[in-house]
């Protein structure tokens, strides 16, 4: 059940930039790091392994099948679920939290309660609009709907970097303990070499 990226390229709009990526390949329980200077194209990447951005050659595939593209999905959550540097971007500004956590596709067998309360989500959240909410709460919702799906892989894209330091060694230990409990893959980006030494299993050069 691998998450796998093959002769990834990707073009931007207007033909402005084209990337081109190694093969990726992350195994179930893999916390697999994007390593690569400002500007070579991880945050890119990532939203292509999560279907946000479709390749322009190339195929995503988890466990041999081709990742349908965000929204494509008429039943079920996409397998692969992507965790923004910004979570403001993920919620609707219009929509109260606890709405848009019912709007998630819960996997069989999972304790929405239960996620809340690992990652700290206060009952009284649930009633306020994103706007009223600091990122780092932001965040714990995020991680709350993302891990809600059931995924076979989390792609965390700088998504504690604007956290102060307490608030990530928080949210990274409830993570790394539903991860090893749970046995999905992982990958991620970061500009912290400490956070990476703690987290990944290991990494990939993109350049």
């Amino acid at each position: 059940m691998a998450l796998e990226a093959r002769d990834l390229v990707y073009r931007y709009p207007c033909g402005r930039r084209t990337l081109r990526y190694p093969g990726v390949r992350v195994e179930p329980g893999e916390r697999v790091a994007l390593v690569a200077p400002s500007g070579a194209g991880k945050t890119t990447l990532c939203r292509l392994l999560a279907g946000y951005l479709v390749p322009t050659a190339g195929r995503v595939l988890v466990g041999g099948e081709p990742l349908a593209r965000v929204g494509a999905l008429r039943e079920g959550a996409s397998p692969v679920q992507l965790l923004l540097q910004h979570p403001e971007e993920a919620f609707d500004p219009r929509m109260r939290m606890g709405a848009s956590l019912a709007e998630a596709r819960v996997a069989p067998g999972v304790d929405v309660v239960a996620l809340r309360r690992a990652f700290g989500v206060r009952d009284e959240w649930l009633a306020r609009l994103p706007h009223e909410l600091s990122g780092g709460e932001l965040m714990r919702f995020a991680m709350v709907r993302a891990l809600s799906c059931g995924p076979r892989y989390l792609i965390a894209d700088e998504s504690t970097a604007m956290l102060d330091a307490v608030t990530q060694a928080e949210l990274w230990g409830v993570l790394l303990d539903l991860q090893e409990r749970d046995g999905w893959g992982m990958v991620l980006v970061s500009h912290s070499p400490a956070l990476l030494a703690r987290v990944a299993t290991r990494q990939i050069a993109l350049a």
